[in-house]
């Protein structure tokens, strides 16, 4: 399998900066520029160490593989949260896998959005997907039964 790694620098992007992630919506998963765009400006691209990007066959995949963060409630809004972005802006990515210190999580387009009852791809801005991943991180136990597949 072909692995396009991209090391992310330390910099970061501050808020006055921060452009319009859905300027990147209908991207595509072998985008390293586009990929790496929106990652950046998603929760956590301070602690994001490396970007793989899964292009050779399909299924194609993003692995994302992040520092420091332990706690259970950051790490499974980051994973819900980040993974409903990437879905939602990037045309053909089937999988996303998310590593952290301790623990690794692969969330596929299909899972996500049978657990919103909602497909991604029709979100035309922020506000909207920020709303729909709001309102489904509120319940507790929905979030922990995603989770439990």
């Amino acid at each position: 399998m072909l692995f396009v790694l991209i090391v992310l620098s330390g910099c970061s992007q501050n808020a006055d900066s921060k452009a319009d992630i859905f300027q990147y919506k209908d991207s595509y998963v072998g985008d390293n520029s586009a990929v790496g765009n929106i990652v950046n400006q998603l929760n956590y691209s301070n602690e994001l160490k490396q970007i793989s990007l899964h292009t050779k066959e399909q299924p194609y995949g993003i692995t994302l593989e992040y520092n420091d963060i332990t706690a259970d409630k950051e790490i499974k809004e980051t994973v819900i949260a980040n993974a409903t972005y990437l879905f939602a802006l990037i045309q053909n990515v089937d999988w996303i896998a998310f590593k952290f210190p301790a623990n690794e999580f692969t969330v596929t387009k299909t899972e996500i959005q049978h657990w919103y009852n909602n497909k991604l791809d029709g979100f035309e801005n922020e506000e909207d997907l920020k709303n729909l991943i709001k309102e489904h991180l509120n319940s507790e136990d929905s979030v922990n039964q995603f989770f439990s597949k």
